[in-house]
């Protein structure tokens, strides 16, 4: 919600009004999968899905701040979103392999 990362589900729709909101359907452009859609897809980084769109957003997020993280930010930057399918691992390489995507200049 205006450039900043929240938890959709505790912000009352009155505080959001007049705001600009992103939504995971909103950061690809057209067809084309941004950088970080790519690499939770290619390293399976999505698996049920529920998930998805909370960690992609917040992957963005952090990759803004900190275009290039360590492990233990990428932990950190994810850790209010919860994953039961995946073990992290593969949500974890998706975001570095993301950073990597991005400094080399694809979006």
């Amino acid at each position: 919600m205006d450039g900043e990362l929240v938890n959709s589900c505790l912000v009352p729709v009155c505080h959001a009004d007049g705001s600009t909101l992103t939504t995971i359907e909103g950061i690809s452009q057209g067809p084309e999968l941004h950088a970080v859609q790519r690499s939770f897809l290619n390293l399976g980084g999505a698996q049920c899905g529920i998930c998805t769109p909370g960690m992609i957003l917040a992957a963005l997020c952090l990759l803004r701040n900190h275009p290039h993280p360590s492990i233990d930010e990428v932990k950190e930057g994810l850790s209010g979103n919860l994953c039961r399918c995946t073990g992290y691992q593969a949500i974890f390489a998706a975001v570095i392999e993301a950073a990597a995507q991005l400094e080399a200049g694809e979006s």
